[in-house]
């Protein structure tokens, strides 16, 4: 999608979005460091705070959809970025104070889970199907560019000079801040108001599928991948090589989300989960060969399924829905947050067995499994559920009344 298809509105929020994940992520990734090493408290706290502030980041994207259903996206983008620059602003008395510092942290928690729900709505509004797939996948790109870049540009600085640091990013978000109260008001209209061809599409393709419930365990499924590799991979390789994968990985999304959009649209909705658990399961069994080969082509498969699935998976969300489009972008935040959590409870006992048994690679053999078991399970379920609602049709219409 070129630059000539976006409007200027589109063109800020996506330098935008790339800014807000730099600043974010040249603090979050070394949370846990600041709140052990810097403000003394306990690895079993850290863990604890850690898990509640991101389930609030992701559960909290419904609470950012209500709001922007209430006040507008704009406004509701503005109070988020404002509740943002706070909690980066409060991390600099936090430095003395733990108590204000995980404060801060919630603020920053709360920030994100209302700000993306009307960025990603706000993207959309007023575009038809054709244009979504590039719009979303321009959108993933410049926040994992900036996933990408924030911890390697605040490595320097995060332990030696961290007031600075708080205080360089709390300003970068009011400046972004600033410039959004620029942007002029939209409706969200809803994402499948219009899509008659897309609802018929579906209704022969496998509507019945659940992209709330695939959400969940795609997010499931990557996150053991994204938790645990750094555990499995730097004993193994190096953390140079280790880092050189997670670049690696960061520049195949970007590059490649914005070229597969278009392909991914029009593929059916079935063919696209099979496609992208297929990745993932060939991806993470490719990992228990372990080694820098197996490690890296594991990668890469990995990132090939989330390309698929969290595209494809939003696009069949916002085309099944007459909800408002923040609403339905809520919902998918809450998913993912479900998701997310549910492997961090299983794959740190998981991988602890594993461990214990000096059978690590085992762990991702068993990783492979239930990303294909899983989903096949809520495929027969859902066929069951679609073929009873069709069964009890008849005998609800003759129902005496």
């Amino acid at each position: 999608m070129g630059s000539r298809t976006l409007t200027g509105p589109q063109l800020f929020l996506l330098g935008g979005s790339f800014l807000i994940t730099l600043g974010s992520f040249a603090v979050l990734p070394y949370m846990s460091v600041l709140l052990h090493d810097r403000f003394g408290l306990g690895l079993g706290v850290v863990g604890v705070v850690l898990a509640v502030a991101s389930l609030v980041q992701f559960s909290g994207g419904v609470v950012g959809a209500a709001l922007a259903a209430r006040i507008g996206l704009r406004a509701t983008m503005l109070v988020a970025l404002a509740v943002r620059t706070a909690g980066f602003a409060a991390f600099v008395p936090g430095l003395t104070r733990p108590v204000v510092a995980v404060a801060a942290l919630f603020l920053v928690s709360c920030g994100a889970a209302l700000y993306l729900p009307a960025n990603k709505a706000y993207l959309v509004a007023g575009c038809g199907a054709e244009r979504r797939p590039g719009l979303l996948a321009a959108s993933s790109s410049a926040f994992n560019a900036g996933i990408a870049l924030g911890p390697p540009a605040a490595a320097p600085f995060v332990l030696t000079s961290p007031a600075g640091l708080f205080t360089g990013v709390a300003v970068l978000f009011a400046l972004v801040g600033a410039g959004h109260v620029l942007l002029p008001s939209v409706a969200d209209e809803g994402g499948g108001v219009k899509d008659t061809a897309g609802a018929v599409a579906h209704a022969a393709a496998g509507s019945r599928l659940p992209p709330f419930a695939f959400t969940v365990l795609a997010v499931y499924v990557f996150m053991f991948f994204q938790h645990y590799l750094a555990l499995y991979a730097v004993p193994r390789t190096s953390t140079a090589f280790y880092g050189a994968v997670l670049m690696g990985y960061a520049i195949l999304l970007v590059v490649a989300q914005p070229l597969l959009a278009r392909r991914l649209a029009v593929l059916t909705y079935a063919t696209a989960l099979r496609l992208g658990f297929g990745a993932m399961a060939a991806g993470t069994a490719v990992l228990a060969l372990g080694g820098r080969a197996g490690i890296a082509v594991g990668a890469v498969l990995l990132c090939l399924g989330e390309i698929v699935l969290f595209l494809k998976n939003d696009l069949e969300a916002l085309a099944r829905s007459t909800a408002p489009s923040a609403t339905v972008f809520g919902r998918q935040r809450l998913a993912a947050g479900l998701g997310a959590f549910a492997a961090a409870v299983v794959g740190g006992q998981l991988y602890g067995v594993a461990e214990r048994a000096a059978a690590v690679p085992v762990f991702w053999l068993v990783v492979s499994a239930q990303a294909v078991v899983l989903p096949a399970l809520l495929v027969v379920w859902a066929g069951g559920a679609a073929r009873r609602r069709a069964g009890d049709g008849p005998v609800a219409a003759h129902r005496p009344r």
